[in-house]
């Protein structure tokens, strides 16, 4: 700005010299820059809300099983999307953290959702529970920036807020994504559903025919058997011994699975099976890694986190030196969610009309739908197959 200002030069007034006179010239005093203000660095205030259950804390006061495990859940998740932001911060920007103890209680949830602290911050994650998510979304129902459910897969139709993020994606999404990749790489004639007649397997079999009837214009037949003690005797006729026979068992009731997959081994040694069994199955330690090998057993996930990549071990080492303890999973899926959104923020994105981009993290990629009434949904997920006594992507 000094630079731009006109120099002032005082002219002196006539005098009479003699030839002995040293002339004086006078300097002209430089004109004084006015300073210039650094701009405040800009600061995005982010809220967190965790079932923390702080006040089982106190003295006297004790933790139960259940809430010490929430407690527990909350700190993993808090210092890896703490640790997610600070690797935001590498280009400059700022945030402030404020974290709120929704004590894992609906009436605390729906009082935060009032809590103009809460509400004023660019960015709300949290509650965890879905209960929790139902009472605290229930009080912003103005336009407004989203509120991210970090951890709960219930579906969005729960909520029924058109500004819920939904990060962990819904069991009907885990259903799409077999079906996709059944009739897109497989390609089969036929699929077999074999249900145990319960009516929660609805939630997956539903969207995974409705998926397969679509892609495949209904091509594919699909055939649904409701199973009783392993008997597969009614399908023997329907199978073919020249081609991969793909068996889809949305259970997860442990009587159920043990008898039904014992009758596909034996199945298996006349006609060559591929069976998609419930994401959840990875999780069961009664399911033998050997027989679901030998059944060519795929399931989808959205938490696979491969531990020999240099990304994962880049995290690894860093949260070990800052917190001096091993991450679990919660600290990963924070740690991915805070890098995530944090790039987000300092990128300038209006929160109040974001665009989320496609990401791939350490334990899930990010890919979002936007349902009218239900938010953003990511709906990304993996398939994995039994390889080798152990799960591999193929997708």
């Amino acid at each position: 700005m000094g630079a731009c200002s006109p120099k002032v030069r005082t002219v002196p007034s006539n005098t009479v010299k003699t030839t002995t006179e040293n002339p004086v010239v006078k300097k002209d005093k430089p004109a004084d820059k006015p300073p210039v203000k650094t701009p405040e660095a800009r600061v995005s205030p982010i809220s967190l809300v965790l079932p923390l259950n702080l006040d089982h804390a106190a003295t006297g006061q004790s933790y139960t099983s259940a809430n010490l495990n929430a407690a527990n859940m909350s700190v993993d998740y808090y210092q890896g999307f703490k640790l997610g932001l600070d690797s935001a911060t590498a280009d400059g920007a700022n945030f402030k953290i404020q974290i709120f103890d929704s004590k894992g209680n609906a009436a605390q949830a729906h009082s935060l959702g009032l809590n103009p602290q809460v509400k004023n911050a660019e960015l709300i994650v949290g509650p965890i529970f879905p209960d929790d998510v139902k009472a605290f979304t229930a009080m912003l129902t103005k336009p407004r920036k989203p509120v991210i459910s970090p951890l709960s897969p219930a579906a969005p139709a729960t909520f029924r807020n058109p500004n819920l993020i939904t990060m962990t994606p819904p069991l009907e999404y885990h259903a799409m994504g077999a079906a996709t990749y059944v009739a897109k790489s497989l390609k089969p004639q036929k699929v077999f559903i074999l249900t145990s007649g319960f009516s929660e397997e609805k939630l997956y079999a539903a969207p995974f025919k409705h998926t397969l009837d679509s892609l495949s214009k209904r091509k594919i037949q699909v055939i649904i058997l409701t199973v009783v003690r392993g008997n597969l005797t009614p399908l023997a006729k329907q199978l073919n011994n020249k081609v991969q026979n793909v068996f889809v068992i949305p259970s997860t009731k442990q009587s159920f699975l043990m008898v039904t997959l014992r009758s596909l081994d034996t199945l298996s040694n006349k006609f060559p099976v591929t069976v998609f069994g419930h994401p959840n199955w990875e999780k069961f330690a009664f399911l033998k890694a050997a027989l679901l090998q030998r059944l060519n057993t795929h399931i989808t996930s959205s938490d696979k986190v491969d531990y020999k990549s240099a990304e994962t071990n880049t995290f690894l080492r860093n949260y070990r030196r800052t917190y001096h303890t091993e991450p679990t999973d919660f600290a990963i899926k924070g740690f991915d969610q805070g890098l995530y959104f944090g790039q987000l923020l300092a990128e300038g994105e209006d929160m109040n009309k974001p665009e989320l981009k496609d990401f791939t993290g350490l334990h899930n990629s990010f890919h979002f739908v936007k349902k009218p009434g239900l938010g953003w949904i990511n709906t990304h997920v993996d398939i994995l197959k039994y390889q080798n006594f152990d799960l591999k992507k193929v997708q």
